[in-house]
Parts: structure tokens; sequence; C-alpha cells
């Protein structure tokens, strides 16, 4: 190929079109045939249909694989005080018509899925479609409120980068202790505190039932607030890669008001959220149990999980199959409206990176939170957690007892020291393994993302129910529920960001070169996703402990005298009033878990590239060089034409256009 020389005297290649000079996005953007989009469509309808499948039959075999007698089960259920005799078992049995077998059963009740009929209840008697449907009615407008409320929550959050970015500033990270603290609060202990304190004594609004709109308030509040603290730091930790594009650049030089660009760069980082507010979503209906316990809120979390601990079938598999089609209905719009957000920027390969390389954030706060949780748990080791003493029953906190002791006379200090041991530890231990697991699964989204949509509709509650049956009761039963379920946020978080990154401009200078898939991956991708997912997996740290302590709560974790977070503050709870402190103590060790969690997330991150490029973690001893193929992506990067496909208002694409002329 000739050399040509520019106008400033420098060699330089001819001028070529754009398809031309750019081989390895043209091969990337390459549309594929109808019949080979068609087949993997087809396969992945076909693969979410039978993991859907397999859980319906799971939960149809659950009075069968805990080996139960399910007439047993609903005669206790109707009536406690009747003896089970032979004869009255057997007309139980006759009349649900279990001798016919769980496979039957099963069969008979698909069949009349078809024409709305999802069978009758095995305790009432009566039909279990309308009564799901009710339900589900309540859990929807409840989510809607909770999103509306964790959307403002999660503007919040986001407003000092937003702010800084606006006025050209380095966007730096979303920071702060307390946001960090009120995403580690649990749901049920907000939902208690704002019923206590709002609705009981304060009178302001309703604290139990759901006759209304005022009635949505207090439960929205409890579910929104810590939705949207965590979607706050998620959608934070995007926004400094948008603001460093060259689209924000060029805007800011042009005169664009401040606010126009920061809602641009919102609208740059929506695609690799929407994913995870999907899950949000669902996880809002389905996994509200214990605060639609707290409020009398007859929705669907809390009647999946009263038909599952009374083995009411009919109404236990019509509750998972909606919420199965409520993720896979929330899946697919995420999808659809992640697609003209992005616009043909995705296909052609014309995205700019989210994942600039930053050095990490350098900090004293996850030293200092760590130093407390630490302090805490070495003071209290040493104590008798088991030790009763009924003449200092709910003691407010003195030198004996730094946190007060419970209704049983138990110092409260020595609990929360030695269930924060058992906390951490688990709860590390799980994180890492999701961690792994969502990385793996969402480096295949075809085959994940059918698993993460179904995953994601099944509530903690009803995996342990379902874990306890295959697994047995112990121990180790919750936290394999949570394992169960907990990888499905990074799964979608990891293919989201991939998807994207996949579609950058610096991988058209190695994709010129030759490099194969294998070699993208490893030099180019995964460094530039994984950071940002194992933040989330730091974030997701305080939620794995909420799990376990909420299974506790319910009575489906540890059991008495354990010194579990989750038991602890189910057995404070009815004092909370008389003795807040009983209360206070677990909740603030556990904001400061998920404050640590937090704010340690901010010391991974990638350094400033010099050379040919430097990969490094904070806590990683030596960097990792990166290929030579380094340079040219950053000259890739620097393209006029690129700008122009990524910006997406007339006055950015202008700028670029003079500049390109001025050049």
């Amino acid at each position: 190929m000739a050399a040509t020389t520019t106008p400033d005297g420098r060699a330089g290649s001819p001028p070529q079109d754009r398809s031309a000079r750019r081989p390895g996005e043209r091969a990337a953007a390459r549309p594929r045939g109808r019949r080979g989009g068609r087949a993997a469509a087809a396969g992945a309808v076909l693969w979410r249909f039978a993991v859907a499948a397999a859980l319906l039959c799971g939960i149809g075999l659950l009075p069968w694989l805990t080996r139960t007698d399910p007439a047993l089960t609903v005669l206790k259920a109707r009536s406690a005080d009747r003896d089970p005799t032979p004869e009255v078992l057997a007309d139980i049995r006759a009349g649900l018509g279990l001798d016919d077998g769980p496979l039957r059963l099963l069969a008979h009740w698909l069949g009349g899925l078809p024409r709305g009929d999802a069978g009758r209840s095995w305790l009432s008697g009566q039909a279990v479609t309308p009564a799901v449907l009710q339900a589900l009615g309540a859990s929807l407008l409840l989510m809607a409120v909770a999103l509306a409320v964790a959307a403002a929550t999660a503007a919040l959050v986001c407003a000092p980068v937003l702010r800084r970015g606006a006025r050209g500033r380095p966007a730096g990270r979303t920071g702060g202790t307390p946001s960090a603290m009120l995403a580690a609060l649990p749901e049920f202990l907000t939902a208690s505190v704002l019923a206590t304190v709002v609705g009981v004594q304060l009178g302001w609004l309703p604290a139990l039932g759901w006759y209304g709109p005022r009635w949505t308030v207090l439960p929205a509040l409890a579910l929104g607030l810590p939705a949207g603290a965590v979607l706050g730091r998620l959608l934070g930790d995007l926004l400094p890669g948008a603001f460093a594009e060259p689209w924000a650049r060029a805007a800011a030089a042009r005169g664009v008001p401040g606010r126009r660009i920061a809602r641009h760069a919102v609208h740059r980082c929506l695609p690799a959220l929407l994913p995870n507010l999907g899950l949000f979503a669902v996880g809002l209906t389905g996994g509200a149990v214990a605060v639609e316990q707290i409020f009398d809120i007859p929705g669907l979390g809390r009647t999946t999980l009263q038909a599952a601990l009374a083995q009411d079938l009919p109404v236990l598999q019509a509750g998972t199959l909606v919420l199965v089609l409520l993720g896979a209905a929330a899946s697919l719009a995420a999808r659809l409206a992640a697609r003209p957000l992005t616009g043909p920027a995705l296909r052609d390969g014309a995205l700019p990176t989210l994942h600039p390389p930053r050095p990490p954030a350098r900090r004293a706060l996850p030293l200092l939170h760590g130093a407390l949780l630490l302090a805490v748990v070495l003071a209290g080791l040493p104590r008798d957690p088991l030790a009763l003493d009924t003449t200092a029953r709910l003691r407010a906190p003195s030198p004996g007892h730094p946190f007060g002791t419970d209704a049983l006379g138990r110092d409260l200090f020595a609990r929360v020291a030695h269930g924060a041991l058992h906390a951490v530890l688990l709860a590390l231990a799980i994180s890492a393994a999701c961690l792994l697991a969502g990385v793996l699964l969402g480096l295949l989204p075809r085959l994940s993302g059918p698993l993460v949509d179904t995953v994601n509709a099944v509530p903690p509650v009803l995996a342990a129910l379902l874990t306890t049956a295959v697994w047995g009761s112990g121990p180790a039963t919750p936290a394999l529920a949570v394992t169960a379920v907990a990888w499905a946020p990074l799964a979608a978080h990891t293919s989201a960001l991939l998807r994207q990154e996949r579609a950058a401009q610096h991988l058209a200078a190695p994709r010129g070169l030759g490099a194969n898939r294998r070699h993208l991956l490893r030099r180019h991708l995964l460094p530039a996703v994984l950071p940002s997912v194992t933040r989330h997996a730091l974030l997701r740290l305080p939620g794995v402990a909420l799990a376990l302590a909420a299974l506790g709560f319910l009575g489906l974790g540890a059991q008495p005298p354990s010194p579990e977070w989750g038991l602890l503050l189910a057995e404070n709870q009815p004092y909370a009033e008389r003795a807040p402190w009983a209360v206070l103590a677990p909740a603030a060790v556990l904001a400061l878990l998920g404050a640590l969690a937090v704010t340690a997330a901010g010391g991974i991150g990638t350094s400033p590239r010099t050379g040919g490029g430097r990969l490094r973690t904070r806590f990683s001893r030596s960097p990792v060089p990166a290929d030579a193929g380094d340079a040219a992506d950053i000259v890739a990067t620097a393209d006029a034409a690129d700008i122009v496909a990524v910006a997406d208002t007339a006055d950015i694409v202008a700028v670029a256009d003079t500049e390109a002329a001025r050049r």
C-alpha cells in the first residue's frame, strides 16, 4: 500500500472509506442469516421452557421429596385439633386425588392451565386462579411504587457524580457511607421501624392492611430505599466512564448545558443497567415476603410462602408459574428497551468503552470500617453468648453490657460478635462462589439467560424450602439456598457489560491484526468487565448476609439458641418499642458490614495506561502487562468518525465535524 503525506508533513496511509479500514468491525457486525437467527431464537425459547418446566415439576414433587404425607400436612393446616386417624387421612387422599401419584397430579394441573384453571386450593377448596391474580395485582402495585422510590433514591445517590460530571470535573465514583449503610439495611427491619414509629407512634400513615394508596407508602419505602441505594451505586460505577467519553468533552466545549450532558450520560449507562433493573422488579414482587408479612399485605410473595409452608401445591405451583412468567416478561422488556437506547452503535461496533482505565480510590474509610467491625468481633468473642440471667432482662447498654441484654438476659454484645463472625465468613464464601458462577455463566448468555430469569423469579424462601426437600434441613441449608439464587444478578451484569464491550471501538485494532476470540476475551474483555462485576459482588455482600438473616427471621435458617443475626432480629423484634437497642445493635453491625463492603469495592480499579498499558488492582502486588496492540487501540478510540457515530445530538455532531475539518 503506497504511503501518502498529510498536510502537516507526516507520513500516513492513503484515504480509505470507513468500511475498508475496519475489517474487524465489519466481520463483527455482519448480520447473521435468517435461518441461523431463527434457530437460535427457537433454541432459546425451548431452553427457557425446559428450565421453567423443571422448576414446576420440582415444586409439584415437593411433598414427596420431603418424604412427608401430604394428607397429614393438609389435615394440620385445616384442623390442627383433629386426630390423624387412617380413615381421616384416607378421605383426604381420596378427595385430593393423592392416590394417583405426583406425576398424574402434575399432568392434571398442567392440563387445566390452557383453560385458565389452576385447580383448587387443598386447604380452602376455592379456585386458585382468582386468588393468585388478586395477589399479583397487590404485588404489582407495591412493586410500581417501590420502583418509584428506588428511582428517586438512586438519583440522590448519583447526584454528586452527575453534578461533577455536568460541570466538567472528574466524575469520580459514587461514595458515601450513608448510601452504603442504606443498601445494607434489612428490608424487614426497615419495615418494622417504619410501621412502629411512623405508623403507630406518630400515626402519620397506616401501618397494617391493604385498602388504598396510603397503605402502599410505608412498605414501598421499606422495599425501595435499599434497592435504590444498590441501583444508585451500580449506576454511579458506570457514569465516570460515560462522562470521560469524547462526545461529553465535545459537548462541553460546544457549550451544551450541563444538565443535558448529564441526561445523555445516564442514557448512555442505562443499557448496561437494565438487566439488573428487571431483576430488581421481579425480586420486589416475589421476594418481599417479610415486608408483606409485617404490613399484612396479601401479595404474591406472602401467598406463595404460606402455600409452601402448608404444602398447598395448586397455589404454590400457580404462584411460582406467575413469578416465572413475570421474570421472563421483565427480561424481555429490558432487552427491548436496551435496543433503542444503544441504537445502531451496538451493531456497528462503534461504542466507546464504559470502563476506561482509572486508579482505585485511596480512602481510609474501608480501613476504618474494617477496624470497627474487627474490634466488635474481637471484644465480644471472649464473652458467652448463651449465658442466661433472668434478673437482667432487657437492660439498657452499660459498661457491663455495651449493647444491652435481650429478653432472656443474654449479653447482646457477645451474641452480635459471635453472629458477626459466622455471618461475615459465610457471606464471603457465598459471594466468592456466586462471583465465579456469575462470571462463567455470564460468558454464555444463551445458556444463562433463561436460567437467570427463572432463578431470579424464585424467592429465597421458596429456594430454601426446595433445598431442604432435596438436601434435608441443617445449618448448611440457608447457605445452599442463597447460593442457588444469588449468582443470577452477577451473571446478568456480566452478560450485559460484555455485550456492550464487544462493540467497543478499541477492539477494532486487535481484530484487524488477527486476534482470535480467546485472545480478545483474555486480554481485553475480561480485564475491562471484571473490576465492575467484582465491585458488584462486593456490593451484594451485605445482600447475601441479608438473605441469610431474612431466612433466620422467617424461621427457615438457624434455630435457637444460635446467635445468628436474622434470628437475633426475629427474637428481639417484639421488644423493639420497649428495648430498641435489642434490634438496633445487630442492625448497626450489619450496616457496618455493608459500609465496609461498598467502600472496599472502591479499591478495585484499573490504573492509567502508560506505554504498552498496565492493568492493576489496588490489592495486586505486581501490574500485569497488556499486549502490544493497546497502542493501536488508543489510536482507534480517537477516530472522529466513531465519535460522530456515538454522538446523539446535532450539536455534538457539528462540533466533531468541525474539529475533523480543522485538523
